[in-house]
Protein backbone atom coordinates (compact mmCIF):
# COMPACT_ATOMS: atom_id res chain seq x y z
CA UNK A 1 0.00 0.00 0.00
CA UNK A 2 2.68 2.38 0.83
CA UNK A 3 4.26 1.46 -2.23
CA UNK A 4 1.34 2.15 -4.43
CA UNK A 5 1.16 6.25 -2.37
CA UNK A 6 4.32 6.32 -3.07
CA UNK A 7 4.22 6.37 -6.74
CA UNK A 8 1.22 8.60 -7.08
CA UNK A 9 3.08 10.82 -5.12
CA UNK A 10 6.09 10.84 -7.71
CA UNK A 11 4.17 10.86 -10.45
CA UNK A 12 2.73 14.57 -9.53
CA UNK A 13 5.45 15.59 -7.58
CA UNK A 14 8.27 17.28 -10.04
CA UNK A 15 7.10 15.38 -13.26
CA UNK A 16 4.15 17.41 -15.23
CA UNK A 17 1.46 14.75 -16.31
CA UNK A 18 0.84 13.80 -20.01
CA UNK A 19 -1.78 16.57 -20.44
CA UNK A 20 0.56 18.92 -19.55
CA UNK A 21 2.85 17.29 -22.01
CA UNK A 22 0.22 17.59 -24.39
CA UNK A 23 -0.53 21.49 -23.87
CA UNK A 24 2.56 22.80 -23.35
CA UNK A 25 3.51 20.93 -27.18
CA UNK A 26 0.07 22.32 -28.23
CA UNK A 27 0.95 26.14 -27.26
CA UNK A 28 4.77 25.66 -28.79
CA UNK A 29 3.54 24.76 -31.82
CA UNK A 30 0.45 27.20 -32.40
CA UNK A 31 2.94 29.73 -31.36
CA UNK A 32 6.07 28.57 -33.70
CA UNK A 33 3.30 28.34 -36.51
CA UNK A 34 2.25 32.31 -35.63
CA UNK A 35 6.47 33.24 -36.01
CA UNK A 36 6.76 31.57 -38.93
CA UNK A 37 3.60 32.95 -40.40
CA UNK A 38 4.86 36.44 -39.40
CA UNK A 39 8.25 35.83 -40.77
CA UNK A 40 6.95 34.93 -43.93
CA UNK A 41 5.13 37.77 -44.30
CA UNK A 42 7.94 39.96 -43.51
CA UNK A 43 9.89 38.34 -45.95
CA UNK A 44 7.37 38.52 -48.23
CA UNK A 45 6.80 42.26 -47.90
CA UNK A 46 10.39 43.21 -48.41
CA UNK A 47 10.86 41.13 -51.92
CA UNK A 48 7.72 43.04 -52.79
CA UNK A 49 9.03 46.38 -52.39
CA UNK A 50 12.21 45.36 -54.28
CA UNK A 51 9.87 44.39 -57.13
CA UNK A 52 8.42 47.74 -57.20
CA UNK A 53 11.49 49.52 -57.02
CA UNK A 54 13.37 47.70 -60.42
CA UNK A 55 9.90 47.81 -62.40
CA UNK A 56 9.32 51.58 -61.72
CA UNK A 57 13.99 51.90 -62.50
CA UNK A 58 13.15 49.76 -65.42
CA UNK A 59 10.25 51.83 -66.43
CA UNK A 60 12.72 55.29 -65.87
CA UNK A 61 14.89 53.62 -68.19
CA UNK A 62 12.52 52.70 -70.69
CA UNK A 63 11.55 57.18 -70.65
CA UNK A 64 15.19 57.81 -70.57
CA UNK A 65 15.47 55.79 -73.86
CA UNK A 66 12.21 57.39 -75.35
CA UNK A 67 13.49 60.69 -74.69
CA UNK A 68 17.23 59.55 -75.68
CA UNK A 69 15.37 58.21 -79.06
CA UNK A 70 13.94 61.84 -79.88
CA UNK A 71 16.85 63.67 -78.92
CA UNK A 72 18.86 61.71 -81.53
CA UNK A 73 16.08 61.72 -84.31
CA UNK A 74 16.33 65.50 -83.99
CA UNK A 75 20.37 65.15 -84.42
CA UNK A 76 19.85 63.09 -87.65
CA UNK A 77 17.64 66.11 -89.11
CA UNK A 78 19.70 68.59 -87.70
CA UNK A 79 22.75 67.18 -89.33
CA UNK A 80 21.00 66.59 -92.53
CA UNK A 81 19.82 70.16 -92.85
CA UNK A 82 24.17 71.11 -91.88
CA UNK A 83 23.46 72.82 -88.78
CA UNK A 84 27.01 71.46 -87.00
CA UNK A 85 26.41 73.50 -83.53
CA UNK A 86 22.62 72.15 -83.91
CA UNK A 87 23.53 68.69 -84.27
CA UNK A 88 26.42 68.08 -81.88
CA UNK A 89 24.75 69.83 -79.33
CA UNK A 90 21.59 67.16 -79.64
CA UNK A 91 23.99 64.32 -80.34
CA UNK A 92 25.81 65.01 -76.75
CA UNK A 93 22.72 65.30 -75.26
CA UNK A 94 20.98 61.95 -76.73
CA UNK A 95 24.11 59.96 -76.05
CA UNK A 96 23.83 61.08 -72.03
CA UNK A 97 20.38 60.08 -72.43
CA UNK A 98 20.85 56.68 -73.59
CA UNK A 99 24.11 56.09 -71.22
CA UNK A 100 21.61 56.92 -68.06
CA UNK A 101 18.88 54.90 -69.74
CA UNK A 102 21.66 52.16 -69.82
CA UNK A 103 22.47 52.90 -65.81
CA UNK A 104 18.50 53.35 -64.97
CA UNK A 105 17.95 49.83 -66.22
CA UNK A 106 20.92 47.81 -64.65
CA UNK A 107 19.70 49.58 -61.15
CA UNK A 108 16.15 47.98 -61.91
CA UNK A 109 17.62 44.55 -63.31
CA UNK A 110 19.34 43.98 -60.16
CA UNK A 111 16.74 45.11 -57.78
CA UNK A 112 14.26 42.95 -59.67
CA UNK A 113 16.93 40.02 -59.65
CA UNK A 114 16.75 40.59 -55.61
CA UNK A 115 13.20 40.01 -55.63
CA UNK A 116 12.98 36.58 -57.76
CA UNK A 117 11.70 33.88 -56.72
CA UNK A 118 9.19 35.09 -54.35
CA UNK A 119 9.28 32.00 -52.15
CA UNK A 120 10.07 33.54 -48.57
CA UNK A 121 13.30 31.40 -48.75
CA UNK A 122 14.70 32.14 -44.92
CA UNK A 123 11.20 31.15 -43.63
CA UNK A 124 11.16 27.22 -45.33
CA UNK A 125 14.42 26.62 -44.07
CA UNK A 126 13.83 27.71 -40.86
CA UNK A 127 10.34 26.17 -40.75
CA UNK A 128 12.70 22.74 -42.41
CA UNK A 129 14.57 22.87 -39.68
CA UNK A 130 11.69 23.12 -36.96
CA UNK A 131 9.95 20.11 -38.32
CA UNK A 132 13.42 18.12 -38.58
CA UNK A 133 14.08 19.11 -34.70
CA UNK A 134 10.46 17.74 -34.14
CA UNK A 135 10.59 14.87 -35.92
CA UNK A 136 14.62 13.87 -34.18
CA UNK A 137 12.30 14.88 -30.89
CA UNK A 138 10.00 11.94 -31.45
CA UNK A 139 12.26 9.89 -32.41
CA UNK A 140 14.12 10.31 -29.09
CA UNK A 141 10.99 10.14 -27.00
CA UNK A 142 9.99 6.97 -28.49
CA UNK A 143 13.68 5.12 -28.05
CA UNK A 144 13.67 6.28 -24.21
Amino acid sequence: MADVASRSTSRTGSEPSTAELVQRATEQVSRLVRDELALARAELTQKGKHAGIGIGLFGGGGVMALYGSGALVAAVILLLALVMPGWLAALIVAVALFVLAGILALIGKKQVSRAVPPVPEATVRSVRADVDTVAAAVKDGRRG
